[in-house]
């Protein structure tokens, strides 16, 4: 396991302990961790708070170059918000924990040139259908859909 993606994975589980969605991310620039963020929109009551931009956010505001050389590990693949973002800074690459629960718009990355590795993690992916399991209503909120 991608020590980075465990990060990942442990600051998803982080979300969940704290009743959130359990989607977790870290910005890693040179080989360090330089922001690292777990979705806190129930936590926070705050519409935007996915956990690649709460990694961006704990990133702090930083130089544009830092942003074109950084690799952004998370544990579900991007929403439209979170992809606009990683377009937005130039964030070259992107490492997925898992895409089966959810589908983001890993098309219009690529399309964009960012370099997507999809690893299909299966601590991932059991971590999500968990939550969506028990949760289905926060779920279908925080992706915008109406759901069940």
């Amino acid at each position: 396991m991608d020590s980075f993606m465990q990060a990942a994975i442990d600051e998803a589980r982080k979300g969940y302990d704290a009743g959130g969605v359990p989607i977790g991310s870290v910005l890693v620039h040179r080989g360090v961790i330089i922001g690292r963020g777990h979705n806190q929109r129930q936590q926070r009551g705050s519409a935007i708070l996915h956990g690649e931009m709460d990694a961006l956010e704990n990133a702090g505001r930083l130089a544009a170059h830092v942003y074109r050389e950084t690799v952004l590990y998370t544990t579900l693949s991007p929403c439209v918000m979170c992809s606009g973002a990683i377009l937005l800074y130039g964030i070259p690459e992107v490492v997925i924990g898992e895409n089966s629960t959810f589908q983001g718009d890993e098309a219009l990355l690529r399309q964009r040139g960012v370099t997507l590795t999809v690893v299909d993690d299966p601590q991932c992916k059991a971590l999500m259908e968990r939550f969506i399991a028990e949760r289905p209503e926060v779920w279908y909120e925080d992706i915008g859909e109406s759901g069940i």
